[in-house]
């Protein structure tokens, strides 16, 4: 395939009009096309189509002859490359935003100085993941004195990873850093650590499914504007989709590329299903991308999923040339991601404390606002202000009496985080593995990355590490199969079986003897509430960061914000939340306001309800990932 690739990039696509016309209509019609037209030029009408919404020249595209392609689709060793930041990232108008956003921040703490901290806040955040680390960081950018409680010994949340006996690093996930995650991007370059993410090439890789052990990509020319590059990925690849099933996409992208967000929010009630069925998509085109797509984004299958997730990812890829592109952490997220956040926040004056759980919200018998918090050990923590940056399922169980009845509260009984599972297994040699991300289209996984390629921290030339996302893993998120209550030598057992359609020639029996990899060793964990599940109608019920608690502010990826259950989302989510708090302490109304609750929750009789406490000492008691029986942090 990747031959295949490589040869169609030196042939110009011919674009007939009149052809494109006859085709559309067809399509309009709810109709096969009566005519069949020649290699992969069909994809000209998409082409046209997304140049009349976009509005940008198509002469852009036109020479395809001048675009550069990485054609390279195995590494035996990649981990010692470091390809260059993607220059286009810093110029989309989402990552100025999140830029701009960032130096409001910094605004604030000039002024604050000025004014010899006069609006100074002390605020005490609980929960140590992504959100609860960017609402701290950015609330010290502001000038303010932010405390974070982190339940665990280690900092991350769902990014978390600790030693094992051998002392490599197991990790919560696979955790994928897209182009169009603007936020984090922002963040990287402001801790000056943005060279510690290794750029994989620009292309998607899926398995073949009828072709055990073989792979296609969509490869993304460089230099070409967007959203060109992503039509000639989709022209180029001849091996997942027919001609007539990707000009059947079109009619449901154009009103995500004409309407925008708007469209995409409208969605949200529809599954991934329900939304193919209403502009009569061809079923192959959920088998060979969405399914792939919603077990990737979500961890759930796609008659469970809401169309949003996926038009949210694809606007993005669509719309920033370099936002689908990906990139791997060069190690472990606590030491890599995390610690500099740490540093920087202890070095403007606040503290990040670990092996704290909060246990209780005490309030105040006249207002309902927060009193303050009390710790496992007994100690109560004051402050002007208090953010939430824990999983959802947490906060549910620490929601005080008086609050049960609020309807901003009780919406959250929506919401609630869905089972996944990393493997990772180390092989005694090393497999002809892609470089980058791959798309496993199989059952029982989502993704997979051979990371002794892709981490420097942990590369080896000689032997892989395979870290693979299992999901669905439960039947809530559509696994027939409650795969996340089987031990360990099952999953292991069930993934080596994936993997040996992957690697025929080097995994399983019908592996020839000298080129056979033996498995040396495997973990498995589990996070029984990962991000929040995605279901259709779920994001009416996301609270916004302000709260009907005049100090009490909502962080946390499952808090309104336009990147959903992601590391993207979970920062952004902090970011607004420590934007509530400088806003209210400079007098400040703040744009986004309290969200309207809907009236389904609005019209319903909630009963007031003790809070259940957090139950054991374990990961998953504060929303982690548990490794086996292993004592992990």
């Amino acid at each position: 395939n990747t031959e295949q690739t490589s040869n169609s990039s030196n042939q110009k696509p011919k674009h007939h009009l009149l052809e494109t016309q006859h085709i559309v209509h067809n399509i309009n019609q709810r109709q096969p096309p009566t005519m069949t037209m020649p290699g992969p030029s069909p994809l000209g009408a998409i082409l046209l189509l997304l140049a009349l919404s976009a509005g940008k020249n198509v002469d852009a595209f036109m020479n395809p002859s001048t675009a550069q392609y990485s054609t390279k689709l195995h590494s035996s060793a990649s981990s010692s490359v470091r390809r260059p930041t993607p220059s286009r990232i810093s110029e989309t108008e989402n990552f100025r935003e999140a830029k701009e956003l960032s130096q409001k921040f910094v605004a604030d703490g000039e002024l604050l100085q000025k004014n010899n901290g006069s609006e100074k806040k002390r605020v005490a955040i609980f929960g140590g993941g992504l959100s609860g680390l960017a609402c701290a960081k950015y609330l010290s950018d502001a000038g303010h004195e932010p405390t974070l409680y982190e339940a665990r010994s280690i900092l991350g949340g769902k990014v978390s990873a600790w030693q094992d006996e051998d002392g490599d690093y197991v990790e919560t996930g696979l955790h994928i850093f897209f182009g169009a995650y603007p936020n984090i991007h922002n963040l990287f370059n402001e801790l000056k650590i943005e060279d510690r993410l290794q750029w994989a090439p620009h292309r998607m890789t899926f398995a073949m499914q009828e072709l055990p052990g073989e792979f296609t990509t969509f490869e993304f020319p460089a230099g070409v504007p967007a959203p060109f590059n992503m039509a000639a990925a989709i022209l180029l690849n001849t091996q997942m989709l027919s001609t007539y099933e990707k000009i059947a996409m079109v009619p449901a992208l154009l009103p995500m590329l004409i309407e925008g967000q708007s469209f995409i929010d409208a969605q949200d009630e529809k599954s991934v299903q329900e939304f193919m069925r209403e502009y009569s998509m061809p079923e192959r085109i959920n088998e060979e991308i969405f399914i792939a797509m919603g077990k990737a984004l979500d961890f759930i299958d796609v008659d469970k999923l809401s169309m949003t997730v996926v038009l949210t990812a694809m606007n993005r890829f669509i719309n920033e040339a370099d936002g689908s592109q990906t990139a791997f952490l060069d190690g472990n997220p606590p030491e890599r991601f995390c610690q500099p956040i740490k540093e920087w926040v202890e070095s403007k004056g606040g503290e990040v404390i670990c092996s704290s759980p909060v246990v209780e919200i005490q309030l105040n018998e006249q207002d309902s606002t927060v009193k303050g918090l009390k710790l496992s050990n007994g100690e109560m923590v004051q402050a002007d202000y208090y953010v939430s940056a824990v999983p959802v399922d947490v906060f549910k169980r620490l929601i005080p009496t008086q609050w049960s009845t609020l309807p901003y509260f009780g919406q959250l009984e929506e919401l609630k985080g869905i089972p996944v599972m990393n493997i990772q297994i180390w092989f005694d040699r090393k497999l002809n593995s892609v470089d980058g991300l791959c798309f496993s289209r199989s059952p029982l996984l989502s993704v997979y990355a051979d990371m002794s390629n892709n981490c420097q921290e942990y590369a080896d030339e000689k032997r892989s590490m395979l870290a693979l996302v299992f999901a669905p893993c439960s039947p809530e998120a559509g696994s027939p199969t409650n795969w996340i209550a089987k031990s360990d030598e099952e999953i292991i057992d069930a993934t080596m079986g994936e993997l040996e359609r992957l690697f025929p020639t080097e995994i399983g029996p019908n592996a020839p003897i000298e080129r056979r990899a033996q498995l040396v060793k495997s973990t498995v964990v589990r996070v029984p509430r990962s991000v929040y599940a995605a279901t259709p109608g779920r994001n009416k019920y996301r609270p916004s960061q302000e709260s009907p608690i005049g100090n009490f502010v909502m962080a946390g990826d499952y808090a309104a914000q336009k990147y959903l259950g992601s590391m993207e989302g979970a920062v952004l989510s902090g970011k607004l939340a420590a934007e509530v708090i400088c806003d209210k302490a400079m007098g400040r109304s703040n744009k986004n306001g309290l969200k309207e609750v809907h009236t389904s929750i609005q019209g319903a009789e909630l009963k007031e309800r003790a809070p259940v406490g957090i139950i054991g000492t374990s990961p998953v008691s504060f929303g982690g990932g548990q490794q086996g029986s292993f004592d992990n942090p």
